[in-house]
């Protein structure tokens, strides 16, 4: 008896360990608006920003057309320009993104909800940008 319930014990402590580990299907379409604020130059999703400080919102499309694991593809829109991005899932959960000039760290918030972070720096232009994109159905 003590034996089983030692068992048990094992197998609930390791829940967690192993629903940390489950890779998410992020396949489909996914929407919202960002949080950013732009200094500087032209940024092709934000148009072009006065020498101060800007804060805008955005509407933001997300299509992850391919996924292999922990590995996908898709894009990511504006009314403005659409970029193609590349990723991967780490081992803890984080989604690090590439697109055409910057880099993207986001992460899972529910089964239908992700965040992308977005951080752009140069002489020319800087944005630090946060969207919350749901899942479409």
């Amino acid at each position: 008896m003590l034996r089983r319930a030692c068992a048990i014990a094992l197998v609930v402590a390791s829940l967690p360990v192993l629903a940390q580990t489950a890779v998410p299907d992020l396949r489909g379409t996914w929407k919202g608006d960002s949080e950013s604020v732009v200094w500087g130059g032209a940024n092709p999703h934000h148009g072009k920003a006065p020498k101060d400080a800007q804060y805008h919102g955005v509407p933001f499309t997300l299509v992850v057309d391919r996924q292999e694991g922990r590995r996908f593809s898709g894009t990511f829109s504006s009314s403005r320009s659409t970029e193609k991005i590349v990723a991967v899932i780490s081992r803890n959960g984080t989604i690090l993104v590439a697109d055409d000039d910057g880099y993207t760290v986001g992460s899972v918030l529910a089964p239908n909800r992700i965040e992308f972070c977005y951080l752009k720096s140069g002489q020319k232009a800087r944005i630090a940008s946060c969207t919350e994109l749901t899942k479409q159905p």
